[in-house]
């Protein structure tokens, strides 16, 4: 294998016509060009110079590796200052999927701190609910994932958006916040001002249910309540849902980052017993964490989450 430093005094030794010459020129000893020489022409398989008394002269083989010694060299350089730039974060990207009240939460405040602080770290932003947001990490279709899993949802598996609760042991898991859910009602039901409300008292409500994860979520909660909720309307869209419950048309349970992130118009916001939360975290490959802009992404979020 050809490797850089030789071919940089073969390039001295072609430019300066002798080993002693490049030796000055490169700062090291006459037998050390020598030596390096040889190795080169071991991994050519070939001669590379003539010797003749005291001067060199490049075979056919040395002439057309001095030619291409330039580019590969320049482009070695180029090569490292770019590595060099990623690794202290003037340069690079981040490719981030989250979850739409993550993304209208979390991510507006994690990303505009880290292009205060790291203007040259360009980060992409797509959304989708985990496991697809999760899957997309590991297919290596993004760099961090902000996701979320049911507190105390056992077994299952992906196709209903739980998992088992192994789910993540093959990434860096960095927990951001639990997030509570909260009950929704119009501003004239019966239960409006009551700040608490357990789910039992909603059990002949007609209910406004949210993403496929989130409904099947919804449908185990209330059935530990005693009863299965009679779903009127379902949509992915959190101000849907929030819209559809102020017109008096059912009652639905939401994130409280959902609630943050959408104008609650017409509606009271209830307190929903026994508490139900989700766990909100940013995931990352193992690799991935160590790359300088990824960590410091991941840092940003959890601030993000903290304030």
């Amino acid at each position: 294998m050809i490797e850089a430093r030789h071919l940089r005094i073969l390039r001295a030794v072609a430019g300066t016509g002798s080993f002693s010459a490049a030796a000055r020129e490169l700062g090291c000893t006459q037998p050390a060009v020598s030596q390096q020489m040889k190795a080169l022409e071991q991994s050519a398989g070939t001669p590379l110079l003539i010797r003749t008394g005291r001067e060199m002269r490049l075979t056919q083989a040395g002439e057309a590796l001095v030619r291409h010694a330039a580019g590969i060299l320049a482009g070695l350089t180029a090569a490292e200052e770019e590595v060099a730039a990623i690794a202290g974060l003037r340069a690079g990207r981040v490719r981030l999927v989250s979850f739409p009240s993550g993304s209208s939460t979390l991510v507006p405040t994690a990303l505009a701190a880290m292009r205060a602080a790291h203007p040259g770290t360009r980060i992409s932003l797509v959304e989708a609910e985990p496991p697809r947001s999760v899957e997309m990490l590991r297919e290596g279709d993004c760099d961090v994932a902000l996701a979320f899993r049911y507190a105390g949802s056992g077994g299952g598996d992906d196709a209903d958006g739980r998992g088992p609760a192994g789910e993540w042991e093959d990434l860096v898991v960095r927990p951001l916040l639990t997030d509570r859910l909260v009950g929704l009602v119009p501003q004239g039901h019966r239960l409006a001002g009551a700040g608490r409300v357990g789910m039992a008292e909603l059990a002949e409500e007609p209910w406004i249910a949210g993403c496929p994860r989130c409904r099947r979520h919804l449908v185990e909660v209330c059935e530990g309540a005693g009863f299965t909720p009679r779903i009127d309307f379902a949509t992915d869209d959190y101000p849907a849902v929030v819209g559809l419950v102020g017109a008096g048309l059912g009652v639905a349970v939401l994130p409280e980052l959902a609630v943050e992130s959408v104008r609650a118009k017409g509606v009271s916001t209830l307190v929903v017993e026994p508490a139900v939360e989700r766990e909100v975290v940013a995931l990352t490959l193992p690799d991935l964490a160590r790359v300088p802009a990824v960590a410091a992404t991941m840092a940003e979020l959890e601030r993000a989450a903290a304030r």
